[in-house]
């Protein structure tokens, strides 16, 4: 685990897989400072909540103001943006930052076909200058979320990291790759140990609406139609939130031991689910049979994803418990509770 006296900085804090993080590492007695743009990508108001949870209110927060949680006494949170190079230096002088872990990107596969200079903003300008200043600070481990998107055309199952990502088929998934590539680099070149987590759809309370879990659950209780691409032709290696979180902190608290410098992880459930099952499981959770609009598949959309997640398996004995039918209950359980349904 990682010691006390090492203080991680968790990027993209307010944010899904971010939060979940962070309570975990505070829970456990850890100090994290949590960095986020509150960016209005998808509601804020999901953002300011999550932040409540760890101690801060929105009232509190102010751009590149640091401030201490009123739950935590040791958990801070930074407003910034992470293109702005100084802003970002500054932070790195004045906070002794040990550990760091990438989680703040510019989400969304769809997204990113209408709006591909934000992609290179956050997702490209922030990681370089996020690994600038981990090497120039004597950052121990550099953590951050790559994403199962890289993997593109591949049509070898299950997807793994051993296989080519030369095939990517969006920009978002192009940017990730990229991020993989420039911590090779700097790895490489400076000795800095850099470790990049592939995800598969992640999903669980508290996620991003613009995800399926939440859209879907949003329209079948509201008895609107849903939109099912590929016409349900699709599978996807659906993990709960608890399970991507236990696989992170893993690569995160685990002392050295060999290890090489550079890492690249799958973080999955290791089997595919059939979208039409997926949307079973929320039928059963709600108690609502969805109204169904089939789709073409959409531009950058993967048919298939399934992790092998050997590699995480053998260096970390990782190992997803929650089924899809948990998780979604979960989810919806959630979702009900947290809009008073």
């Amino acid at each position: 685990m990682i010691e006390n006296n090492k203080t991680v900085l968790v990027t993209g804090a307010a944010g899904f897989i971010g939060y979940h993080l962070t309570e975990l590492l505070l829970k456990s007695g850890y100090a994290v400072i949590g960095l986020d743009n509150i960016n209005d990508y998808y509601d804020v108001n999901l953002k300011y909540g999550r932040l409540k949870n760890l101690g801060i209110n929105k009232d509190q927060i102010a751009d590149h103001q640091i401030i201490e949680s009123n739950l935590h006494p040791d958990f801070k949170f930074v407003k910034m943006d992470l293109t702005n190079r100084e802003m970002v230096q500054d932070l790195f002088k004045y906070e002794k930052i040990n550990i760091v872990c990438n989680l703040a990107a510019q989400a969304g596969v769809r997204y990113s076909i209408e709006n591909p200079y934000v992609y290179i903003d956050s997702n490209i300008t922030s990681f370089i200058n996020l690994l600038e200043c981990s090497r120039h600070n004597k950052v121990e481990h550099f953590v951050y979320a790559s994403s199962s998107s890289v993997y593109g055309l591949n049509k070898k199952m299950p997807l793994s990291t051993d296989d080519s990502v030369d095939h990517p088929i969006s920009l978002y998934a192009a940017t990730k790759k990229s991020n993989e590539l420039m911590a090779h680099t700097y790895s490489h070149l400076y000795g800095i140990k850099t470790t990049g987590l592939r995800f598969f759809t992640v999903y669980g309370p508290w996620g991003r609406p613009d995800m399926a879990a939440f859209s879907f659950t949003k329209a079948i209780l509201n008895e609107e139609p849903i939109k099912v691409f590929n016409e349900g032709e699709m599978s996807r290696d659906f993990t709960y939130i608890d399970d991507v979180i236990e696989g992170i902190s893993k690569v995160l608290m685990k002392k050295e031991d060999g290890i090489d410098n550079y890492k690249i992880y799958n973080v999955g459930n290791n089997g595919p689910s059939s979208l039409i099952t997926f949307i079973e499981a929320i039928e059963k959770a709600t108690g609502k049979t969805a109204k169904k609009k089939l789709m073409p598949l959409q531009e950058g959309d993967m048919k298939t994803t399934y992790a092998d997640i050997a590699g995480l398996q053998k260096d970390f004995k990782y190992q997803p418990k929650t089924g899809l039918e948990e998780g979604i209950g979960a989810f919806v359980n959630w979702y009900k509770l947290h809009y008073s349904l």
